[in-house]
């Protein structure tokens, strides 16, 4: 088993009076892909908001590569929800993957050579080179989700934290930020990827942690994706089991 990257304890997060999440205690080691998994409202982007250090928690330890959050998040790459972009920002493709080296830059310090080939070769990964002085509101939604994974691998992070990457990509692309997911994993990485197509679940992640305000389970694949614990995370939307294939009439 690989080292231990992130570890959740007693983690409780409000929004406002309304309780967001409850009491979870979680660890995340190197070298697996991890599928947040919960209906609308579960906190699954609060969970990374909260690993971010984003939003304030009421209680709990979050402790990233045995440390703080403020000393270790240069070592974590975030790709956002699409919704989340201002995609009429006056800035290119290349732009926003050099972004990506910022984390390693000094305070006024300059984006040299190297940082450019990085970009470079992150762009290639995906196949946007073409793309590099487009405006990135001209692109297309997998384009757009292309940039923003490009921008993840320019950082050379540890971690990767995904906001539902694949909402309005086409296969191909879903297939293409598979296989680097999957690369990434081999090279040691931790990656947590908030996804909502049940029907994929076991093709993409070895473990998943399945949320609804309270943690319902983490584990392998195999041992937690089940029907009986699908069914927990998700309070009887038998139409959600039924379209994944985990329930039969």
């Amino acid at each position: 088993m690989g080292k231990k990257t992130i570890e959740l304890r007693g983690l409780s997060v409000n929004y406002g009076k309304k309780r967001i999440l409850t009491n979870i205690f979680a660890s995340f080691m190197e070298g697996h892909i991890y599928g947040i998994i919960g209906p609308n409202g579960a906190g699954k982007s609060t969970l990374f908001a909260s690993i971010l250090n984003q939003v304030e928690r009421i209680a709990g330890h979050i402790e990233i590569f045995g440390d703080t959050p403020e000393k270790q998040l240069h070592r974590i790459a975030f790709v956002p929800q699409k919704d989340e972009v201002d995609w009429s920002f006056p800035t290119t493709v290349m732009e926003v993957v050099l972004q990506g080296r910022y984390p390693h830059k000094r305070v006024w310090q300059r984006l040299g050579k190297e940082d450019r080939k990085i970009a470079s070769d992150s762009l290639e990964k995906l196949q946007i080179t073409h793309l590099a002085d487009r405006q990135i509101g001209k692109l297309s939604g997998g384009q757009q989700q292309r940039v923003f994974i490009a921008r993840a691998l320019c950082q050379q992070a540890d971690c990767f934290l995904l906001d539902e990457p694949f909402t309005g990509v086409d296969k191909l692309t879903e297939g293409k930020i598979i296989d680097i997911l999957k690369s990434l994993k081999e090279a040691g990485k931790t990656i947590l990827v908030v996804h909502h197509d049940l029907s994929t679940v076991k093709e993409y992640f070895d473990r998943v942690l399945l949320l609804n305000q309270r943690l319902i389970a983490e584990g392998p694949v195999d041992e937690v994706f089940t029907p009986e614990k699908i069914r927990e995370t998700f309070g009887g939307q038998f139409s959600v089991l039924q379209k994944a294939g985990l329930l039969h009439d």
